[in-house]
């Protein structure tokens, strides 16, 4: 690549580099064997999740290095540090998973930090798990400084006993170990076979959606999220990463300019398509957040039902990513998307160019069956449904990607807690046709919004998925399958309905109609909600107590600050 001299006298490491009053900070760049033109390049902050937590981020380490090969080759000196991760396959079932959403904006807090700090002009960000992915992005367009993102990739299936599975498969097969339907021997030989390399959970939960929406919200390179974690191919990203970053310094080109509102209904679109995780509905509104864009749980739900769903991808369908990476990538689901009008083609990503103009290479391979096309879905109407009813003002969600039957109306079974509820459903004390309800799982409540996937995974292992419904203010698991609605609010924490329910009161949900409500009149609502105390949780200090001081609803994103709309000027332009 041919060397362009970028101009300092706009970037922010003008602040630590350029000048005699800077000599002291310039020595400390020496003292770490920089060169004077390295100290006079941009420096690119190599910001990567890597922990030893999980298989999700442990090969983010090595992977950073490749990026600051091309961030090098393309004249620009890489600085690289690490946040925190917290891995929710390890925190899920217990109190560890009220860490796992705050987390999220602790690493969104903790980048912009370091980059504040330090005066970084630019940003690859590597991620691996869930939350990871988009408090990278929400980073990214919080900062608004050049910036590309990097998935560190899935893992690759297990196989068991000639069968492809995935973790969902063991959190499954704790539930038929519960009713006595698998034996000791053979859940300890699920859970040795089904996690066989280093990458993020390999269906079409959270990582996968938010990787998914990487590309088609226009941060990460065409291709980059669907090539498994072991594959060499990701080198080739890597490296390709960190010299795309040093064109965008040049050309200027910011994560604002990629994150538009046309961008976020692109990446609504391919969640939708792809029966892709609720949890998308709770990220999509953060980052745009993060720019200042007004865009909540109902303008996602409007885009999910208009999509069709179209990849068979597991927790509902049959295929995991290395699948759909072989069959064509990313860019396959989205250039059948593009083509019948699905996808904004005119917006701009990291490659400097649009969307359009990426897909325009990318040819339909009718040798495979993950991806269908468009005009012939798997259904008419996307994976994941909004609803709103007199349970839910502020909204809920469900996936309802492999189901058959999309409406349930039952009697309440009231929990304040997963762990109540976790019990209860290890102890068979419930009934088939009741709606179970976890509640104070919120945001506020929990405090954290805990994900719910030990319980759901033991029902359907119970055999009991399609006979029970479950709703919460909490959170579901991007492997969660069954009648399970998520992000009700407003939450219980702050007096919604879903906290003045009672055993027995009539729950009925309809995803085709998009609709969540109890049968309780007006008055008797009024009434329970006079008699109604908040809550105290057993969290009054630490981190996650500061957490519930200054998180808002589910509906718009789970925030804790005022976002774009608020500053004065953003980290790129001081």
């Amino acid at each position: 690549m041919s060397k362009t001299v970028i101009d300092k006298s706009k970037l922010p490491s003008r602040h630590t580099t350029v000048g005699p009053a800077r000599a002291p900070h310039r020595s400390y760049l020496y003292a770490m064997g920089l060169s004077e033109q390295e100290i006079a390049q941009p420096l690119v902050g190599v910001a990567s999740c890597w922990n030893e937590a999980a298989p999700c981020n442990n090969s983010l380490m090595r992977q950073a290095q490749v990026v600051k090969k091309g961030v090098a080759a393309a004249h620009g000196t890489p600085r690289e540090f690490c946040t925190i991760t917290v891995t929710d396959g390890i925190a899920m079932g217990h109190q560890g998973m009220k860490s796992s959403l705050v987390s999220r904006d602790v690493i969104a807090d903790s980048v912009e930090l370091t980059m504040r700090g330090h005066c970084y002009d630019a940003i690859v960000g590597l991620a691996g798990c869930d939350k990871s992915l988009p408090g990278m992005m929400m980073s990214m367009v919080r900062l608004n400084v050049p910036s590309v993102f990097i998935y560190g990739g899935s893992i690759l299936p297990g196989n068991f006993r000639g069968k492809q599975i995935t973790v969902q498969d063991v959190f499954e097969a704790v539930g038929q170990h519960s009713v006595g339907a698998m034996s000791d021997e053979d859940l300890q030989e699920i859970e040795q076979v089904a996690c066989p390399s280093s990458g993020s959970c390999g269906a079409q939960f959270t990582a996968n959606t938010m990787a998914t929406v990487a590309e088609a919200i226009g941060l990460a390179l065409p291709y980059s999220c669907g090539a498994p974690a072991p594959y060499e191919i990701r080198d080739r990203f890597c490296y390709a990463a960190g010299e795309k970053v040093m064109e965008l310094i040049a050309n200027n080109i910011r994560p604002r300019d990629i994150v538009t509102r046309k961008a976020l209904e692109n990446a609504a679109t391919v969640v939708s398509a792809s029966g892709g995780s609720t949890n998308a509905a709770l990220h999509l509104p953060a980052i745009a957040h993060e720019c200042g864009i007004e865009f909540d749980l109902f303008d996602v739900a409007e885009i999910f039902r208009k999509t069709p769903y179209i990849a068979d991808l597991k927790p509902g369908g049959k295929y995991v990513a290395k699948d759909m990476f072989e069959a064509g990538g990313i860019p396959l689901l989205m250039k059948t998307l593009l083509e019948h009008g699905y996808l904004h083609g005119d917006c701009m990503t990291v490659t400097g160019r649009t969307l359009a103009e990426n897909m325009e290479h990318v040819e339909w391979n009718s040798d495979q069956d993950v991806v269908r096309p468009a005009n012939n879905p798997i259904t008419k109407t996307g994976g994941v449904v909004g609803l709103k009813g007199n349970l839910a003002e502020d909204g809920a969600i469900v996936k309802v990607a492999g189901m058959s039957t999309l409406k349930f109306s039952g009697p309440a079974r009231c929990f304040d807690s997963e762990e109540a509820c976790f019990e209860a459903v290890s102890k068979r004390e419930y009934k088939e046709g009741e709606v179970l309800v976890i509640r104070y799982e919120g945001p506020k409540g929990g405090p954290g919004m805990r994900e719910m996937l030990a319980t759901t995974a033991a029902l359907y292992g119970q055999g009991m998925g399609d006979k029970v419904a479950l709703i919460t203010d909490g959170r579901f698991s991007g492997a969660t399958r069954g009648f399970c609605i998520g992000h009700v609010g407003p939450e219980a924490a702050v007096g919604g309905p879903i906290g003045l329910l009672q055993d027995g009161d009539i729950i009925t949900i309809d995803a085709v109609e998009g609709t969540l409500d109890h049968s309780l009149s007006d008055e008797e609502l009024e009434k329970r909600r006079a008699n109604w105390k908040p809550r105290e949780t057993d969290y009054q200090s630490g981190v996650i107590w500061k957490y519930a001081q200054t998180v808002g609803s589910a509906r718009t994103g789970a925030v804790t600050h005022p976002g774009g709309a608020k500053e004065i000027t953003c980290y790129a332009d001081i």
